[in-house]
């Protein structure tokens, strides 16, 4: 009897999206059992690759919205999912502010906004959308969902009661809220966030001390940028009476997470498992023999809430062997590959191929490791 296989990993960023890996897994798998059956099962947790991830298992079609960019003045084509009979939109904060669409020496946090997010929000809502799917990981941005809000007509003013400049740093401006106008239409969305970490918003955990320095900030910038969360905080509290400060994940896509949770109502969830459940993942688990997932690096953070922790827990789950193709290994293979984790591993990068080459021969060499990897996988059992 043929065996099935579940193939079902992240996409390896800035190399090949996760179609593309399955389709590479799948040509290796072609390659010993041409007459296994595949179940495809592409996922993400809520950063890149979400809406082409979710859009079309559920029956929708993806829509192109222009947007601010992050940068002030830019303007930036978006997609994003909307699935009708659900009246389900599924969007990605990164398409229209994430890091790739600022230029690596404009990357600038205190400038950088979320409008455009909520400018994506908006036209979901005018789609007809009654819940909204949306994954935030990825961002160039620091400024806690200000931007988001503002696009949604929350107003940010300063002392003389003018709206504060868009971005992290006019943060520490802020002296009031009002969310007298902000579109009525927010409170009965249901908006279920995508969240792949748990930074709280502000101190040496949150926002900008942990992911400020990607986005471009200096040891300057990141004071500075906490200080201003943290005073944006306060008024958030006094406005709406939410305490973002303590909010799980709040620190996600530069505090996006915390404005999500105090303009929206969002719940924000492990996006792996809000993926998984959406797409029905166990249903393809229950049909499976072995799992074959992967992504573009594995490390000691995996199992707090990637992709690849959510994927391989579910199988074990069902009491299925996980084997996983990743672009690199970081950390001591037995930390991976054991009883509890996974059945077998490999790397694309080793002491022959390099992080370069890895990267632009991605789809041939994770066909040759699939290969590679099921021959000793079998050879064993």
């Amino acid at each position: 009897m043929p065996i099935t296989i579940l193939i079902a990993p992240d996409s390896f960023k800035g190399s090949l999206n996760a179609q593309q890996v399955v389709e590479a897994i799948e040509c290796g798998v072609r390659g010993l059992f041409p007459d296994a059956t595949i179940i495809r099962h592409p996922v993400s947790d809520g950063g890149e690759g979400l809406v082409r991830v979710v859009t079309p298992v559920l029956g929708g079609k993806e829509v192109t919205t222009t947007v601010c960019g992050p940068l002030p003045g830019q303007k930036v084509q978006a997609m994003w999912g909307f699935v009708a009979k659900q009246s389900l939109a599924v969007i990605e904060m990164a398409a229209a502010a994430g890091l790739p669409l600022v230029p690596r020496g404009q990357r600038n946090p205190n400038i950088t906004t979320t409008y455009g997010v909520g400018e994506l929000i908006r036209a979901a809502l005018d789609a007809g959308a009654t819940s909204i799917l949306l994954g935030i990981g990825g961002s160039a941005t620091n400024d806690g969902g200000a931007g988001m809000a503002e696009a949604l007509g929350v107003r940010f003013l300063d002392a003389t009661g003018a709206p504060i400049a868009r971005g992290g740093a006019a943060l520490q401006n802020l002296a009031c809220i009002d969310v007298s106008v902000k579109d009525p239409r927010i409170a009965a969305a249901g908006i279920m966030v995508a969240c792949d970490v748990q930074n709280t918003l502000c101190g040496p955990n949150g926002a900008s001390a942990v992911y400020g320095p990607q986005k471009g900030a200096s040891a300057a910038d990141l004071l500075l940028l906490d200080q201003a969360l943290g005073h944006y905080a306060s008024i958030v509290g006094l406005s709406t009476g939410i305490d973002v400060l303590s909010v799980p994940g709040g620190g996600a896509a530069g505090g996006l997470g915390a404005g999500l949770v105090a303009f929206c109502g969002a719940m924000l969830k492990r996006g792996i498992d809000l993926v998984l459940e959406i797409t029905r993942f166990d249903n393809h688990l229950q049909r499976a023999d072995l799992l074959i997932t992967g992504e573009g690096k594995i490390d000691s953070q995996v199992k707090f809430g990637k992709a690849l922790s959510g994927v391989i827990g579910a199988a074990r789950k069902h009491g299925i062997p996980a084997l996983a193709i990743v672009g690199a290994i970081e950390g001591p293979r037995e930390l991976f590959v054991n009883a509890e984790f996974l059945a077998d591993l490999e790397s694309l990068v080793d002491e022959q191929t390099s992080v370069e080459t890895a990267m632009t021969g991605a789809s041939k060499l994770v066909a040759e490791k699939t290969k590679l990897l099921l021959q000793r996988y079998f050879s064993r059992t």
